[in-house]
C-alpha cells in the first residue's frame, strides 16, 4: 500500500470515529480523493516537499488547480466540483493536523460560483395524488406507503428513514426520533395519518423477519424483503415506482419529498426557524433556499392587495 493509500485509509477511519460522519458522506469523500489519487497517477504531478514531510502527497495549490482544471475539461457542474473541493480541503487539513504534510493547499484553492440551486418540489396536489396510490395490505404495500407518509409527513432524510429504529417510533406523542447529519439525533412531530399507516404496518412486520437475523435488522423499522434494513437504494426503487404509479409524470427523487414537506409549511405559515428545527439544518442560511420556491403565499398577497391585480382598489 502507498503513502496516498495508507493516508486516505486514515482519513476514513478519522472521518467515521472521530466525526461520526454518514456512510453516504464518508463514501462521497472517498470517491473524490481516489479520483484525485487517479489524476496524480495519470499526470504524474507531484511537488516538492518540505523537509521530513511525504513527498508522496502533493502539497502544491497548482496541483490542486490543474486537478480542478481536468474536471472543468471533463464538465463537471459547478456544484461537483466544489464539493470535491471539499473534500480535499477537509483531508488536507487532517493531514496537516496530524503532521503528514506542511500546509492545505486546497485552502488556497477559490471555489467556483454554484449556479442557484432551486429544489423540486410538488404541487399539494401531486403529493396527494402519491399519497393516493394503490398499496397492497400486504406487509410490502403497508411499508412502502408508510415510507411516503414520512417522507411527507415528518421532512426526513432518505439516510434518517432508513436508519429508524423501533424504539425511535413514539406514537402515543406523535413523534420519532431521527438521526441527522453526524449522527446528531433530533425528534420530530409526525401527523395523524403516518402515524396510522406506521401502525398498520407494524401489524405486518413480522412477515418480514428472518429467522437467525442480526441485531441491526430486529431493531430496524423497515425491513427489505429479505428480513434486512432496508437501505437507501431500496427505499429510492419505491419513491420511483409510486411517482411512476401515481401518474404525475414526472421524476422525483425520495429528497424532493423532504422539499415539498418544507415548502409546503412555509406556504401554510409556518416560521422559517421552526421549519430549520425540523428539517436539521445547522443554519437557517440552507432552510431559506425554500423561500425561493414559496411563491403561493407571495401571489395570494399581490392578488389580492395590488391595484392592477384585481383584487385591490384601482387607479384611477
Amino acid at each position: 500500500m502507498g503513502l496516498l493509500d495508507q493516508a486516505i485509509g486514515e482519513f476514513d477511519r478519522h472521518m467515521k470515529v472521530e466525526r461520526n460522519l454518514s456512510e453516504h458522506t464518508r463514501d462521497a469523500y472517498l470517491t473524490d480523493l481516489r479520483q484525485f489519487q487517479t489524476f496524480l497517477a495519470e499526470t504524474g504531478l507531484k511537488s516538492e516537499p518540505a523537509a521530513g514531510m511525504d513527498e508522496a502527497i502533493p502539497v502544491d495549490p497548482l496541483v490542486i488547480r490543474s486537478f480542478l482544471a481536468s474536471l472543468y475539461r471533463g464538465k463537471y457542474r459547478k456544484v461537483t466540483v466544489s464539493r470535491k473541493v471539499a473534500a480535499l480541503r477537509s483531508f488536507y487539513r487532517y493531514l496537516h493536523r496530524e503532521g503528514k504534510v506542511s500546509l492545505n493547499p486546497a485552502e488556497l484553492v477559490q471555489l467556483p460560483r454554484c449556479e442557484k440551486y432551486v429544489p423540486v418540489v410538488l404541487s399539494v396536489d401531486e403529493m396527494l395524488a402519491l399519497l393516493r396510490v394503490n398499496f397492497p395490505e400486504d406487509a410490502t404495500g403497508r411499508r412502502d406507503r408508510t415510507m411516503i407518509e414520512l417522507f411527507y409527513s415528518a421532512g426526513i432524510r432518505l439516510s434518517e428513514l432508513t436508519g429508524i429504529d423501533l424504539g425511535d417510533i413514539r406514537s402515543s406523542e406523535g413523534l420519532v426520533k431521527v438521526r441527522g447529519k453526524g449522527r446528531k439525533e433530533r425528534i420530530v412531530p409526525v401527523g395523524r395519518p403516518a402515524l396510522q399507516a406506521l401502525e398498520a404496518y407494524l401489524q405486518k412486520r413480522p412477515e418480514l423477519r428472518k429467522e437467525g437475523a442480526d441485531q441491526d435488522a430486529e431493531n430496524a423499522l423497515f425491513l427489505s424483503t429479505r428480513g434486512k434494513r432496508m437501505n437507501p437504494k431500496g427505499v429510492a426503487r419505491v419513491v420511483e415506482r409510486v411517482v411512476r404509479e401515481s401518474g404525475i409524470g414526472r421524476k422525483i427523487s425520495p429528497h424532493a419529498l423532504r422539499h415539498t414537506f418544507a415548502t409546503h409549511l412555509l406556504d401554510a405559515g409556518a416560521d422559517l426557524r421552526s421549519i430549520q428545527e425540523m428539517l436539521g439544518h445547522r443554519s437557517l442560511s440552507t432552510t431559506q433556499k425554500y423561500t425561493s420556491v414559496s411563491v403561493s403565499r407571495l401571489m395570494e398577497i399581490y392578488d389580492r392587495s395590488h391595484p392592477r391585480a384585481g383584487g385591490g382598489k384601482e387607479l384611477r
